[in-house]
């Protein structure tokens, strides 16, 4: 820093004028900490009430301090309860889809009546089960006219009704288009 500019500097901390901050760097070398002392002995600038002077390290250790201790925390939560805490919301989340797949009930209809109706949880099991039999005679339904649907109060049963609805309106379009080519063969 030259010279005119610690003159600067000390008349913004200290509030002196320009000729008594040179004068006072004059006599101490250049060295504002020395010409800061200087102007509070000579009693052009009064003394701070506290004992001590910081350039804003206690600022950056209360940050290095908080930085520690939030690491600890976070080494302390990882080590601690993370295969746990995961297990934990496993099992949670398989609880709610057991709750809901019983909740929900798939309904067979014929004609616009209600046939059967079994919870989803059912329908899964003979899905997995029995894939190849069950799919089948769901798809075959829908060329008989069953149509299929989902009671319950869930998001996930609307738009699973809305497929099951173009499923059998699909069925029925592939019906009608069959019917009308054996009509127009014979």
């Amino acid at each position: 820093m030259e010279n005119f500019e610690k003159v600067e500097k000390l008349r913004e901390k200290t509030g002196v004028s320009y000729e008594d901050a040179k004068k006072v760097l004059e006599e101490c070398n250049y060295d504002i900490l020395d010409a800061m002392i200087e102007l509070e002995r000579q009693g052009k600038v009064t003394a701070p009430n506290e004992g001590t002077y910081t350039a804003g390290a206690s600022k950056d250790m209360e940050n290095v301090k908080k930085f520690e201790i939030a690491q600890k925390q976070y080494e302390k939560d990882c080590n601690s309860n993370g295969f746990k805490e995961g297990c934990r919301k496993l099992g949670n989340f398989i609880k709610i889809l057991f709750e809901k797949s019983i909740e929900i009930q798939f309904c067979v209809n014929k004609d616009g009546q209600k046939l059967a109706a079994v919870p989803v949880l059912v329908l899964v099991i003979l899905l997995l089960g029995f894939f190849w039999v069950t799919l089948p005679l769901l798809i075959i339904g829908l060329f008989f006219g069953f149509t299929y649907n989902f009671i319950g109060d869930d998001k996930v049963v609307v738009d699973a009704n809305d497929v099951c609805d173009k499923a059998s309106q699909t069925a029925e379009n592939i019906k009608n288009e069959f019917n009308k080519k054996d009509d127009e063969e014979n």
